[in-house]
């Protein structure tokens, strides 16, 4: 079942059960899944199947800029973990170089757009890609101390040449379709358990604490700062939107809550996050200052340097680096891929979509874009499902969305205007229809239930998608052979399975080998 069947004629989107229909299941490309509605007559409808995906160009429109609204905070964060505004306040590199906070921003803004757009065309699914938050910080934190930031650079284009690749041979589908049903059913739990962590860690509902619990409720147990309320008082407008299937019910949420987070700013003067102010808003300030408009500086393209890392630091330790990303946006993409397509409705009974050949392709090619330009690999983000959840089925909402993205080159401060509290509002609702998917999963087996839970809370617990997807991959493999079924894993399960207990080992592989 998919979200929108948890919300049938809400968006206008497929339920869930007609996800068998349409073309030959497990196929990667041809038309969706349909529920028996005529194609539109426009060649516009024709090409995106818009009518036959249950969908409106209105909704389409709406959802890609919910997708946008939800996405935004990467043109803000990006720049402040990849760069700074002074070298004393950015990740150096070996040698003391460092980016730009306000050219990282351009070229985060001018990727994203770009390859959002290519998605939307090419693959024709509601997907947004922008800057990975997991190789980004990756690379600030663990490679540019041993190579400069073009080399890094470097390593994440190789990175994508080689996912480009695994998806042209079909290497990448073969894998996605070796994986059982039941752990693609889980993916997309733990990635909505996941999405609704995230907006409570960037809402500040939750923290960390000092000692004792890792985490805890707001501030020393209660909420106490305006952001955090702020947020709340949005969650749950959006949620009784939600629930009396009030059309554009998330996107009506975010702009009243962002007019209520800008008077709130106007009245009591909070301003962002600190050591000295911890009430703060986390990331962006909801006030209009400066410029509204600006040319961007697009210095950073083409600042790359292919294998300079190699000689640099040997052949060795940069295969591992590159090992390391390979794996973290191969496995980040298809767990992402996977929830947001039974989000929409779109998955066949093997969990495959259409065009999902194409689709891997182009988020191959974003990471390739994303190296070019000195921006990080660009994936596919799971904050689509906001937009999804909005109505958006086609391709349609992605080129929306895209245009969004190159227009916040220029416009900055609009962009950061919508603060991350009131995003994290929208992703706690979609991560709570994404928990619908668990009917699906087997939990009175406990061989099926044992892999499913792992990957279901690794995923929030670690931060991390591909961290969910391994503890999976290994438990079903190791479980299933163990318990006798060993014929029914797929031999390309063992093959991933071997590679995520190299990817889970890599700190004492590295150490042994001295690299």
């Amino acid at each position: 079942m998919s979200i929108t069947s948890t919300q049938s004629g809400t968006q206008g989107g497929n339920s869930g059960n007609t996800s068998a229909r349409g073309r030959k299941a497990g196929s990667s490309g041809g038309a969706a899944p349909t529920s028996g509605t005529p194609g539109g007559t426009s060649p516009l409808d024709r090409f995106f199947e818009i009518t036959r995906r249950g969908s409106t160009v209105a909704r389409e429109i709406r959802g890609g800029v919910v997708t946008f609204f939800t996405m935004a905070y990467i043109v803000v964060l990006n720049p402040l973990i990849l760069g700074g505004f002074s070298a004393d306040r950015a990740p150096r590199d070996v040698l003391g170089g460092w980016l730009p906070a306000l050219q990282v921003g351009a070229v985060t803004g001018l990727t994203a757009g770009v390859m959002t757009i290519i998605f939307g065309l090419v693959a024709r699914l509601p997907f947004g890609l922008a800057a990975g938050l997991g190789i980004n910080s990756f690379l600030a934190v663990s490679v540019i101390h041993e190579v400069t930031w073009p080399e890094a650079m470097g390593l994440v284009v190789i990175n994508g040449i080689l996912i480009v690749l695994f998806g042209i041979t079909g290497a990448r589908t073969a894998i996605f379709k070796a994986v059982p049903k039941e752990l693609k059913a889980a993916i997309t739990v733990g990635i909505g358990l996941f999405i609704a962590f995230i907006g409570f860690v960037d809402s500040g509902f939750v923290t960390r604490t000092p000692g004792g619990p890792p985490v805890q409720l707001g501030t020393d147990g209660s909420i106490a700062t305006i952001p955090t309320l702020v947020f709340i008082i949005g969650l749950l407008l959006m949620s009784v939107l939600v629930a009396r299937k009030v059309q554009g019910g998330l996107l009506i949420g975010i702009v009243v809550a962002t007019i209520l987070a800008v008077v709130a700013e106007q009245v009591f003067h909070i301003g962002a996050a600190g050591p000295d102010n911890p009430g703060g808003w986390h990331l962006n300030t909801p006030v209009i200052s400066g410029q509204l408009v600006s040319v961007p500086d697009l210095s950073l393209v083409g600042q790359v340097d292919f294998f300079g890392a190699f000689g640099r630091i040997g052949g060795l330790a940069a295969t591992m680096l590159v090992f390391t990303l390979v794996f973290t946006n191969f496995f980040d993409a298809m767990g992402a891929m996977t929830g947001l397509a039974k989000s929409a409705g779109l998955s066949y009974k093997d969990g495959t979509f259409p065009r999902l050949k194409s689709a891997f392709i182009v988020e191959g090619f974003g990471a390739v874009a994303g190296g070019l330009n000195s921006g990080s690999s660009n994936t596919v983000y799971i904050d689509s499902a906001a937009g999804i959840g909005e109505g958006a089925r086609t391709g349609l909402a992605s080129i929306v969305t895209g245009l969004l993205f190159i227009g916040s080159m220029f416009l900055t401060p609009l962009t950061s205007v919508v603060p991350l509290e009131v995003a994290a509002g929208a992703l706690v609702v979609v991560g709570a229809l994404m928990m619908s998917q668990i009917r699906e999963i087997r939990m009175d087996k406990f061989s099926v239930a044992l892999p499913a839970f792992l990957t279901i809370v690794t995923m929030p617990l670690t931060y991390s998608i591909a961290n969910g997807i391994g503890a999976g991959f290994i438990s079903w493999t190791v479980v299933a052979t163990a318990s006798g079924k060993a014929r029914k894993v797929h031999w390309l399960m063992w093959v991933v399975t071997v590679g995520f207990l190299v990817y889970f080992a890599r700190g004492p592989i590295n150490t042994l080998m001295g690299v």
